[in-house]
C-alpha cells in the first residue's frame, strides 16, 4: 500500500459510498423508466449498488488497508447474488470492474471527495 499525502479519511469514505449507494439507486429507478432499451443502465447501477452496500456497513473502512483487502476479497468472490436483474453475467462484470475502481480510488486514496451524483 504507498501512502499519500493525505490520511485515511475513514468518515469521508463512508460518506462517498452512502451517497454513491443512494445515486444508484436513483440510477437504476430512472433506467427502469425508461424500459427495454435501458436494461445495461440498470444493471450498471444495481452492480454499483449491490458494491456500495456490500462496503457500507463493514468496519474495514476505517482502516485503508483493511478497505483495500476487503475490496480484493470480494472481488475473488465466484457469484454476487442480487435479484431483478436483466443479465447476470453483465451484472456480475460490472460489479467486479467498480470494484476495481474503487481499489484503484482506495490504493491512491483518491476520489472520496467526490460526492457528486452523477460522475
Amino acid at each position: 500500500m504507498t501512502t499519500s499525502a493525505r490520511a485515511w479519511d475513514a468518515d469521508l469514505v463512508r460518506q462517498w459510498l452512502e451517497r454513491r449507494y443512494a445515486a444508484s439507486r436513483l440510477d437504476q429507478a430512472v433506467a427502469d423508466r425508461r424500459g427495454y432499451d435501458a436494461r445495461d443502465d440498470f444493471d450498471k447501477a444495481a452492480a454499483e449498488e449491490w458494491a456500495c452496500r456490500a462496503l457500507m456497513g463493514a468496519d474495514c473502512t476505517n482502516d485503508q488497508a483493511a478497505f483495500a483487502a476487503r475490496i480484493k476479497q470480494l472481488i475473488g468472490q465466484e457469484e454476487y447474488p442480487a435479484t431483478g436483474l436483466h443479465d447476470d453475467v453483465r451484472f456480475e462484470r460490472n460489479v467486479r470492474a467498480y470494484l476495481r475502481k474503487l481499489a484503484k480510488m482506495t490504493k491512491a486514496n483518491e476520489g472520496f471527495e467526490n460526492t457528486l451524483r452523477h460522475q
